[in-house]
């Protein structure tokens, strides 16, 4: 075989190579990341993913979906559409003890003057996580904001009651990983897109 030829087949090889890593799904921490989802008849792409660690331990991964890019919280906050933010867990967790750190993440991000709005919202959410009593390694829930319709907690594929009406709880709710105080900063960056 020429020189040319040879040269000709390794760049196509190398072609192939390049195509099928561009198609191999996005993996965070060993958990396999979709890089859009179909939510409400619209498609939202991925804006970032990330790990949540707590000291050394790896507890969960997180995906944001929106309907387009963007890479500062009031950005995201500020667009038009349904949202996804998407966790799968990597440790089994108390379900109940996760509903109170995200209300604690709430309570830390938002204005004391906006809470009063958000409280009977808060106890509804405690109580979904509360009642499926632990998430384990794998498993999955959703939080979802949907215009005309309000805020939907999905966890393990279903939907958990009637939805949140306000905007303000799944505003609130984003700004547990992406407000002033955020649950995690490496997190808060992956989610926005930011390189590590």
């Amino acid at each position: 075989m020429n020189f040319s030829r040879k040269r000709f087949l390794m760049s196509c090889l190398l072609l192939l190579a390049s195509g099928w890593a561009a198609a191999a799904p996005l993996e965070v921490a060993g958990v396999k990341v979709d890089d859009s989802v179909e939510l409400a008849g619209k498609t939202l792409v991925l804006n970032g993913a990330g790990v949540r660690t707590k000291a050394i331990f790896k507890v969960y991964v997180a995906a944001l979906y929106l309907p387009q890019k963007a890479n500062t919280p009031e950005a995201v906050l500020a667009l038009q559409g349904p949202k996804r933010m998407h966790i799968t867990m990597m440790r089994e967790i108390d379900t109940n003890e996760l509903g109170k750190l995200f209300t604690r993440g709430v309570e830390d991000n938002t204005p004391k003057s906006e809470m009063s709005k958000l409280i009977p919202g808060l106890i509804r959410m405690g109580q979904i996580f509360a009642e499926q009593k632990k998430l384990s390694p794998g498993e999955t829930f959703s939080i979802d904001w949907i215009p005309g319709k309000g805020t939907i907690i999905t966890v393990k594929g279903q939907p958990q009651g009637e939805p949140f009406k306000e905007p303000e709880f799944f505003n609130a709710m984003m700004r547990i990983w992406l407000g002033p105080n955020p649950a995690d900063w490496r997190l808060k960056d992956a989610l926005l897109g930011k390189p590590a």
